[in-house]
This record gives C-alpha cells, structure tokens and sequence, in this order.
C-alpha cells in the first residue's frame, strides 16, 4: 500500500487551512498549506467546482513533488440562479473581501421570498501530478439565506447562512458541531474513506 508522510493542501485561504487542519486533526495525517512551500495560487479557469479543484491539486502537487489535496468551493442561492457559484470569494469583485461578498448578496436577495441556498465543497487528491485517476468527493449542507449577519465565527458567508433546525447561523457553531455538518465536512468524510487503505 501506499504511505504518504506528508500530504500538502492548495489553498491559501486562511479561514480553509484552519478549517482542514481541525478537521484532519483526527486522522493524525502531516498536512501542510501549500504557503508552506511558496506555491503561487493556481489562476481558477475552470467553469466548475470539479475543474478548479482539480487545477488547484495539480499546481500544488507540480511544485512541491507531493501528493495534494484541494478543494473549491461556493455558495448556490436558488432565487440566483445558482450564484455566486464558482465566483463566490470574488464575487463583488478583486481582491476577494467576505464583508462586501456578503453586502452584495443581501442586496441581490432584496424583497426575495425564496432565500434557499447550499453551500457546495469538492474535493480533489491527487497522489501525483501526473495521476491520472484522481479522487473527487463532494459534499453539500442546505439552509438559507438570513436577511441580516449573525455571529463571529466561521469565514467567507457563515454569518448570513442560517440553519433553521438549530435556529443559528454557520457563524454561530462550535467547531466541531460544524465540522460534522459542513459542506467541508460532509467531502472529507467521503475523501477519507477513499483515501485511508492507501494511508495504512
């Protein structure tokens, strides 16, 4: 079987890297962020989740000589048409800013009955840059959008992402109520379960 000591993750976003190193923390796997070996962001060209993941573990993987992980991942509001999708960190605009993707989204729902929404996360391994047959898992967490921000926790759109089960905004979790039930979460879970005979 395959052993791997050290398994670099592509992304630069801060708010991910800790969300990961919490949530492999439990599987006692060395996962380092790709900032860790001066690797560039991969320039995000695919039209898809599946294509940017895939972009991203290969440019990570290119330079470092490791196997890698990646994710993309985004928000899809129904009453949107699915946006801002792939373009959720930058959707209102360069360089990404969370409090202004948020203030565009509240005014794009304004006078909007249907505030349905997921958050989508794929995640791609790749035990080589030439691996032709990489591991794509994909996971999905449903709830709407709030009309206004609750909470301090969590990134990106967590504080207007309501649940209505738990009558709290992603925000508003403790780490590991969120990590059973995220997006992320939910794509590790299946990751791991691809990935754990190749790590025995």
């Amino acid at each position: 079987m395959t052993q791997f000591s050290k398994i670099v993750l592509a992304t630069g976003n801060k708010g991910k890297v800790a969300e990961f190193a919490s949530l492999f923390d439990s599987y006692n796997i060395d996962i380092k962020p790709q900032s860790a070996f001066n690797v560039p962001d991969a320039p995000e060209t695919g039209t898809t989740f599946v294509e940017n993941a895939i972009i991203k573990a290969r440019n990570a993987a290119v330079i470092t000589g490791l196997p890698s992980i990646a994710d993309d991942s985004g928000l899809a509001v129904d009453a949107l048409g699915g946006a801002p999708g792939i373009y959720s960190s930058r959707y209102a605009g360069e360089p990404s800013d969370d409090a202004n993707n948020i203030d565009k989204l509240l005014i794009a729902l304004e006078g909007k009955q249907d505030r349905n929404a997921r958050f989508l996360c794929v995640l791609v391994f790749m035990q080589h840059k030439d691996d032709p047959t990489p591991i794509i898992c994909q996971g999905e967490w449903h709830g709407e959008i709030a009309t206004q921000r609750h909470g301090a926790g969590g990134f990106g759109y967590d504080p207007v992402f309501w649940l209505p089960e738990q009558n709290l905004s992603a925000a508003q979790l403790d780490k590991d109520t969120k990590n059973a039930q995220s997006h992320r979460g939910k794509a590790l879970k299946l990751l791991m379960q691809h990935m754990l005979p190749m790590l025995a």
